[in-house]
């Protein structure tokens, strides 16, 4: 876990790797999960045996589950002190290179890009360059430009 005490701080990295995250794992019953929340319950994804026999040898994760561990990686990964609201802005650029095989582990490298001062000092706009890389493979599973707004805490 990096810890900045003041987002001014982060944002002085901008141009820099600031981060990569600890491994999470992604089960079967995490794509099952999914793909009810979702209601994308394609074979590839939920039935194991068919899968088996399909493109890629057994069920992997959607790409939309692969981009959603973003959030859950760069929290457990970095904390500024300061108190803050995180919001999602948007993506510039999603890519999935690979599919996640499932039964891999992720984790995340979080290179910073860019900084904006959001008007009325409410705080900053970052742009993150994402890359998701799983466990023994060589090619990355997502590779995205993140937008987040961190707003600085009225009390």
């Amino acid at each position: 876990m990096r810890v900045f005490d003041h987002l001014s701080e982060l944002v002085q990295c901008v141009g820099q790797d600031v981060v990569q995250s600890e491994w999470v794992d992604v089960t079967q019953e995490t794509i099952d999960w999914f793909a009810k929340a979702t209601g994308d319950d394609q074979w590839i994804h939920v039935d194991p045996q068919r899968a088996s026999k399909g493109p890629f040898g057994g069920t992997i994760a959607h790409g939309f589950l692969t981009l959603s561990l973003i959030p859950l990686l760069l929290t457990n990964s970095l904390h500024v002190k300061e108190p803050l609201t995180l919001i999602n802005y948007g993506l510039n650029r999603v890519r999935f290179p690979a599919v996640l095989p499932v039964n891999r582990q992720v984790r995340g490298h979080f290179h910073l890009l860019e900084s904006l001062d959001l008007p009325r000092g409410e705080g900053v706009q970052l742009t993150w360059q994402i890359t998701l890389n799983a466990n023994d493979m060589d090619k990355p599973v997502c590779v995205a430009e993140m937008v987040i707004r961190y707003l600085r805490s009225v009390t």
